[in-house]
């Protein structure tokens, strides 16, 4: 089985397979068997890093509102401190 392997992989690496592949279109180009359609495309499509599930740098933060100053403070058993 080695030896089968290593005569696909030389006649790839030389361009046999390549060769034998152009042959075979050319010939069958040449009795009409082959229908070229092409279709050219250039449209690209892009989406933003986020939308495809991509983490963002840095830290991972949360966005807290700022207390605001004259806001009154509470303490941890809930009464308000006075300010």
């Amino acid at each position: 089985m080695g030896r089968a392997y290593d005569l696909f992989r030389r006649w790839q690496r030389d361009g046999t397979w390549q060769r034998i592949f152009t042959q075979l279109q050319a010939r069958a180009d040449a009795k009409d068997l082959i229908t070229w359609d092409l279709n050219i495309d250039s449209t690209v499509c892009r989406a933003h890093q986020h939308a495809a599930g991509a983490r963002k740098r840095g830290s991972c933060k949360r966005s807290r509102p700022a207390a605001s100053p004259s806001s009154p403070t509470t303490t941890a058993s809930g009464a308000r401190a006075a300010a």
